[in-house]
């Protein structure tokens, strides 16, 4: 069966450039390409932001970055072959809910023979549960909404497609019939991750990822792409979608399998570059002792960063971040998310502030570059609370930190807050700089004064890592993602000046 695979538009917030806009490779889309492939079908993708990156435009309240709608409907019209040939869109990333949503209403509108499926993300903190917008994207005439892993439930679901009955007897699927929604929660894991086909990135026009010199991680090499080395995470954190897509869950692959996969794009890609985007990659510190074995038993010359924010503190092992910097791992992202421990309680987030502190300076001394991820404005979040948060990123630069990342909390769907916080028209409003909250100002202006903040305490105690940003932002060999951040916002406005 022939079918199409597209992945949407990224949004940004005009009046944010720094904290929206990022750049993320559609993974979960890749996996389901090779999933799809394996099975006999015969994939086709539309990447969106991928075929023009650098184009910029004003759409709504929004900038949007990629293809013009009218270029993605000329594609699909060329993919020719069935009429009836099912179209996955997948949804994800929760700031461009909207792209995805007029994609939807446009390819419903122009090829309404065609099934149209919706495809949940899982495995990233700024992806949502679908399952909490179902009214719109049937609204907008989706056929089916896909949620949970979509590897095994995707092709399922094709075989499905033409058997009400079938239909009934699937996991993780809504449709909507006779003008009511059917369908069931996704029922279980995949748990042998290294059966999985590697992500089909053959399919997918990378050099329109490359040319830009930014992602999600900090970009050091002319190529990258991301890794995903375990899925889930265990712990119940309430300002966060993964328990709702999840469970509370954790599986990983084994090292070997990563390496391999490693050692796969650096034969077939020239990659030499990983960017590890789990949502907690340190669950198991024997797994990731193992991986480091792996990488330097196979002789593997590259380098990995985790870039999405872990729970770093779990490590206790005093070699381990040697080992890891050994075998090429450059850049490590962990989330404390609050210096306050009472927040930390209503968060459900266990974390070990002292640990981490230790660890910064072993990272510090490894040579390997860190971040700490916080959210400010968590609900009944005090002064006191975020003077908490100040004080332990003090501590932070001192140990050696090299960046400090601060969210503003956002209600997302599929979290346990969500909800809690009104004002927003659109689930594209849901950014990590939700103007609309009552107290963003406030918000704000402490987030600003933090940042000015750490990078005078970095100035005090490391003066040689900030006198060094400017020279790794001209070069573009960026080792942190502050010193990337205001290259892609500067890159965004200069496209977006390009297209009136």
């Amino acid at each position: 069966m022939q079918v199409t695979l597209i992945n949407p538009h990224t949004l940004i917030q005009p009046s944010d450039p720094l904290t929206t806009g990022i750049c993320y490779f559609p993974v979960t889309l890749a996996y389901l390409a090779a999933s799809l492939r394996e099975q006999g079908h015969l994939v086709h993708v539309i990447d969106a932001f991928g075929e023009a990156s650098t184009t910029v435009r004003r759409w709504r309240n929004w900038w949007m970055q990629g293809l013009p709608l009218e270029t993605l409907l000329g594609r699909l019209a060329q993919d020719g072959g069935d009429a009836e040939a099912p179209i996955f869109i997948y949804a994800g990333n929760l700031v461009s809910h909207e792209a995805t949503i007029q994609i939807l209403k446009a390819v419903s509108q122009r090829f309404s023979r065609r099934p149209r499926i919706v495809v949940e993300n899982t495995q990233a903190v700024t992806a949502y549960a679908l399952k909490k917008a179902l009214p719109d994207f049937f609204s907008a005439g989706a056929d089916y909404v896909l949620t949970g892993e979509c590897e095994q439930r995707g092709p399922r679901l094709l075989s499905a497609l033409s058997s009400k009955e079938e239909l009934k007897t699937l996991d993780g699927v809504y449709w909507r019939e006779n003008g009511a929604v059917h369908g069931a929660d996704p029922a279980g894991f995949i748990q042998d991750l290294d059966s999985l086909a590697f992500p089909a990135w053959d399919l997918f026009p990378l050099a329109g990822y490359w040319r830009l010199h930014y992602a999600h991680g900090p970009v050091t090499a002319k190529r990258w792409l991301p890794l995903l080395t375990s899925r889930g995470c265990p712990y119940p954190c309430r300002f966060c979608v993964v328990p709702e897509t999840n469970r509370m869950k954790w599986r990983a692959r084994s090292a070997k399998n990563v390496a391999s996969e490693m050692a796969f794009w650096g034969e077939r890609l020239g990659i030499r570059e990983f960017h590890i985007e789990d949502l907690n990659p340190t669950v198991d510190e024997e797994r990731v002792r193992q991986l480091s074995q792996e990488i330097e038993s196979a002789g593997l010359k590259l380098t990995w960063k985790i870039v999405a924010g872990t729970k770093l503190d779990i490590l206790k092992e005093p070699d381990t971040l040697h080992r890891m910097a050994r075998a090429g791992c450059r850049y490590i992202s962990m989330s404390p998310e609050s210096g306050s421990p009472e927040i930390l309680k209503r968060m459900g987030k266990p974390f070990r502030y002292d640990a981490a502190i230790e660890l910064t300076r072993q990272m510090h001394r490894e040579g390997i570059r860190s971040q700490a991820c916080f959210v400010v404005g968590y609900p009944e979040e005090s002064d006191a609370d975020r003077a908490l948060t100040r004080r332990y990123i003090r501590r932070l630069a001192q140990a050696g930190l090299d960046e400090v990342a601060l969210f503003i909390c956002t209600p997302v769907p599929g979290s346990s807050i969500f909800g809690s916080e009104q004002g927003y028209q659109s689930l594209s409003e849901l950014s990590f700089s939700p103007v609309w909250r009552k107290t963003y100002r406030l918000l704000s202006r402490y987030r600003r004064g933090t940042y000015l903040r750490f990078l005078l305490w970095k100035l005090l105690y490391h003066p040689v890592k900030l006198l060094a940003q400017p020279f790794h932002f001209l070069s573009r060999r960026f080792q942190t993602k502050m010193e990337m951040t205001p290259y892609r916002a500067l890159s965004v406005m200069f496209w977006r000046w390009m297209h009136p």
